[in-house]
């Protein structure tokens, strides 16, 4: 287990950020298949574990290839898992921000904190990729939390992945 610090475990204020691994397989597919975390991509919801053990380990190969991935998000106080998320380097050449919340645990700043954590550890590793957080129009939590950031809001742009309209917020214009 990597020391805190490393990246593989960072501790923020209120949250310890550890590599996501296959152990953390029940509580992430709880928060995964909730319909309430995916209001804004109904289709993205886990309904079935076998779709988290598959997503995580995807996640967890990313360490291995990139140096840095996901993380899964404890609270300090208690080792309660209360969610997932950190950068992922994505071509063609940036850090994604990504982030999934137990609904329990909503309206209290821990995606702020996570994402915080996840934007230094991105500037840190590869300081010259861009850091960029892509965001559903109508999912303005996230959005307010990309502001939080420091982040600007470059507007409705195709996604890498799927060619979806989304806004795209980043400190510099993430088309160059």
């Amino acid at each position: 287990m990597s020391e805190p610090g490393e990246p593989h475990c960072v501790l923020t204020g209120r949250l310890d950020l550890r590599a996501v691994t296959q152990q953390d397989l029940a509580e992430l597919y709880r928060i995964n298949s909730d319909p309430r975390t995916w209001a804004h991509l109904p289709e993205g919801r886990h309904a079935h574990p076998v779709t988290t053990r598959e997503w995580i380990a995807r996640a967890a190969a990313r360490w291995e290839e990139d140096g840095l991935s996901y993380w899964t998000a404890r609270l300090r106080t208690t080792g309660e898992v209360i969610g997932i998320g950190g950068p992922q380097r994505q071509p063609p050449g940036f850090w994604n921000l990504y982030y999934r919340l137990d609904p329990a645990h909503w309206g209290r700043g821990y995606a702020t904190e996570l994402s915080l954590a996840a934007r230094a550890a991105a500037a840190q590793h590869s300081p010259d990729l861009p850091f960029v957080a892509w965001i559903h129009a109508h999912n303005t939590a996230s959005r307010r939390v990309a502001e939080r950031l420091g982040l600007r809001d470059w507007g409705l742009r195709p996604e890498p992945w799927h060619g979806e309209l989304m806004h795209a917020y980043a400190e510099h214009d993430p088309a160059g």
